[in-house]
């Protein structure tokens, strides 16, 4: 039988909230090109990811407003502040908001860390709202499942394992068909990365990601969908199986290469000069750090002279 694939909607930055399927709605940023999502159910409206300050979440909030149904939950993916420094807007009405267990207990020193970084950014238009935001941690977490009933639709929230960070979840809205996959599946040209012209979908990989954890992780990630299902990334537009197996290839790639560069003892600083990458190198600083502070000991080799 021929599947016919779905095709949603593109949400256009700053356009608003855009439905990419039944109660399914997403709102693409300009700054970062981030996402925030929305899910409604007969028991009201469940946002996942706040945006990058309280400023910015200010205006997310008066169009979730617009949309049918009451504020009645708040999904963080992941702790960075992106995708948590609007929680103290949305928690002012007093709804829980849902975390993985580490995201929650990472989100203020992270988004401390944030504040800093942007001491050493005068010219950057959004420096003042960042370091004015409050940061509100979740206050519902979980260790690797949970559901959030939304009366006649049952919400998932799944921590698949370690990728982009230590605390990803994923937010599987099965009766749709839809998984909204956070920073674990990247399709922005810019996102954490800025704009560079023919790199599509570059991961995040910073300075607190998991490159050997992150294949099997998508491995899972992948289990929960299907041809046809829509998933929405944490930057950029709505991607399908297809695009998250891509991207998974792709990052096996990655610590598959790591991996045998430090089998073979070639050290961490001359790494990403020893190999072709599938992404740009300049973009690989962090995950051949990482990727070699992953490794047993035992499968570092001292380079042979």
């Amino acid at each position: 039988m021929r599947v016919v694939l779905r095709i949603p909607p593109v949400p256009p930055p700053d356009g608003g909230f855009v439905e990419v399927a039944d109660r399914c709605w997403v709102a693409r940023h300009s700054w970062f090109d981030v996402n925030v999502s929305v899910v409604g159910g007969e028991r009201g409206l469940l946002v996942v990811d706040t945006h990058a300050s309280e400023r910015a979440a200010e205006a997310v909030a008066e169009q979730v407003r617009a949309l049918p149904g009451e504020l009645v939950g708040v999904v963080n993916t992941h702790e960075h502040f992106d995708h948590t420094f609007g929680n103290r807007v949305f928690a002012a009405t007093q709804v829980p908001v849902y975390a993985h267990e580490t995201a929650a207990a990472n989100t203020v020193p992270a988004g401390e860390r944030i504040k800093t970084l942007y001491d050493e950014e005068p010219e950057d238009p959004h420096r003042e709202e960042v370091q004015a935001t409050r940061i509100v941690p979740a206050t519902d977490t979980f260790s690797s499942a949970r559901v959030v009933d939304l009366g006649d639709r049952q919400v998932e929230l799944v921590h698949p394992g370690r990728g982009h960070t230590a605390g990803d979840a994923v937010v599987r809205v099965p009766d749709a068909d839809v998984v909204l996959a956070g920073d674990l599946v990247e399709e922005s040209v810019r996102g954490h990365h800025g704009p560079r012209e023919g790199v599509n979908g570059v991961p995040g990989f910073g300075a607190d990601c998991f490159p050997m954890d992150w294949p099997l992780t998508l491995d899972l990630v992948i289990g929960l969908l299907s041809a046809e299902t829509v998933v929405v990334p944490g930057h950029g537009v709505p991607v399908d199986r297809d695009f998250v197996q891509e991207q998974r290839s792709a990052i096996g790639i990655v610590a598959e290469t790591i991996r045998d560069l430090a089998t073979r003892g070639v050290p961490v600083m001359d790494a990403l000069g020893a190999a072709e990458w599938p992404y740009p190198a300049e973009d690989l600083h962090h995950a051949v750090r990482r990727g070699y502070e992953q490794l047993p000991r035992s499968s570092r080799s001292l380079p042979l002279l």
